[in-house]
């Protein structure tokens, strides 16, 4: 008998499922809004330094192909690109609640076991994957992911949240592969064993570019995991519950991972789509602020007394940050610098953490050393509540005693499901921004088009991946 949740998963990703509408929309969104986070990506050396196969050169026959390269790869290498490609830029959608994350992180390891298998099938005469496969799967692991982020904190007990990517990704890459429903379980036990990487690099003092490569290490895991139990490769039966040697023994003194709720399509209809500002989600409203109130203070800096952030506990916790910072993944996670920059200049663009630029501007920090961030427990309450899920964040800047701003709060961010209707033309455009280095405008129109809901469905997985080929 394998442990209550191993077990839920996989029978959810084995049995047949219905979703809705909006979650099949919003999946079309999502793997566009993906896409146009690899396009912008390429864009910086630092990430694009960790292209291509382990050892240069390589090349997979019938391999996966990394968007906007000519690199095509063995699925679990592909999927590292791919993942790390979507996640480098912190632009990608998320998932908060007790856990927090990024669903969109297992796309890496879906598209790539897709763009394989779909090519090799063709080769031997047989049926390829289409694009309504992708969309399915990607459902299932956002809802695999963000279901178990619902009740299970990793956080808490300094482990990344890109264990439960490594999970999803197993459960999902290994129904892909038409493993049976014991072999998505044993996938799905070593990824469990494998236990998870610290939060280490999220945080001062030891902020750094990991936090920007984890996700795809952990889909490309996944991959490797699933590869494997379809090989026969054994599983754990109880991976989780195991007296003194299981996860929940040995990673969380005891306390019990849980699914809270029936495995559907809520996350998918739920997802938080990250489009106006490349920062981390807790401080997105924050940045909406900021910017709302930048005529009021341009040319004024240095008469700011104070300027005060309300904000939720989770963002209270992880990116109040002051002192020095290091990196721009130091930077993206700091609500201080978010905020300051989006009062300096009216605006807040993936450039804007770079090192030069922070050097250039040392004003930034002037303003940083003036802020006081507190939580609002209102804000917190509505963060956690199910119907409301907002992440709001409240900014009042005071010159002098008599002398403040009116306080200018917002409480969901475009790209919420409250904001959603106002979020999918920019999606749309946010795509066409992203693609501008990579394509003509011929392409990038054709690239639009395979993503409307009449097409994309029945379009093959090796022609849509074929399409970002340079």
């Amino acid at each position: 008998m394998y442990d209550k949740v191993i077990d839920q998963i996989a029978e959810y990703v084995t049995e047949e499922q219905f979703f809705s509408d909006e979650a099949w929309k919003n999946a079309r969104y999502v793997l566009m809004d993906s896409m146009a986070c690899a396009g912008l990506a390429l864009d910086y050396p630092a990430c694009t330094k960790h292209l291509g196969s382990v050892v240069p050169g390589i090349q997979t026959p019938h391999g996966a192909r990394v968007p906007g390269t000519p690199h095509e790869l063995d699925p679990v290498q592909g999927a590292f690109n791919i993942g790390f490609l979507i996640r480098w830029l912190d632009y990608n959608d998320t998932w908060l609640a007790e856990e927090w994350g990024h669903p969109s992180d297992n796309l890496g390891g879906i598209l790539a076991v897709a763009d394989y298998l779909s090519r090799k099938n063709e080769t031997e005469g047989r049926k390829p994957f289409h694009m309504n496969d992708v969309l399915y799967r990607m459902i299932q692991a956002h809802e695999i992911q963000g279901v178990l982020a619902l009740s299970n904190s990793m956080n808490r007990y300094g482990i990344d949240h890109v264990l439960f990517v490594k999970v999803a990704t197993a459960a999902v890459t290994s129904a892909m592969l038409d493993g049976t429903k014991e072999q998505v379980m044993n996938a799905v036990s070593n990824a469990w064993i494998d236990n998870g990487s610290l939060r280490t690099y999220r945080h001062f003092p030891n902020t750094g570019s990991r936090k920007s490569w984890a996700a795809g290490d952990a889909t490309s895991r996944g991959v490797r995991l699933s590869l494997m139990a379809l090989k026969g490769e054994m599983g754990y039966p109880t991976a989780l519950t195991a007296d003194k040697w299981g996860f929940e023994d040995v990673m969380l003194g005891g306390k019990e991972i849980t699914l809270s709720q029936p495995l559907s399509d809520y996350v998918m209809e739920n997802v938080l789509f990250k489009i106006s500002y490349p920062a981390e989600f807790h401080a997105q409203t924050a940045a909406e602020c900021a910017i709302n109130l930048s005529p009021k203070v341009r040319g004024r800096a240095s008469e700011i007394q104070e300027i005060l952030i309300e904000t939720q506990e989770s963002a209270k916790r992880i990116i109040d940050k002051k002192g020095e910072l290091n990196n721009p993944a130091d930077r993206d996670h700091c609500i201080q610098y978010i905020t300051a920059v989006g009062l300096l200049f009216g605006k807040l663009e993936a450039e804007h953490y770079e090192d030069h630029f922070a050097a250039e501007h040392p004003e930034i920090d002037l303003l940083r050393n003036k802020m006081k961030v507190v939580e609002e427990t209102e804000f917190t309450v509505e963060y956690f509540h199910p119907e409301k899920r907002s992440i709001a964040n409240r900014i009042t800047i005071r010159f002098s005693e008599e002398n403040q701003t009116e306080q200018v709060e917002v409480r969901y961010p475009i790209g919420h499901r409250q904001r959603r209707e106002e979020g999918y033309p920019l999606i749309k455009k946010k795509f066409e921004n992203n693609m501008k280095e990579l394509f003509p405008e011929e392409r990038i129109q054709h690239l639009l088009q395979l993503h409307n809901a009449e097409s994309l469905s029945s379009i093959k997985v090796n022609d849509y991946m074929g399409s970002f080929v340079p």
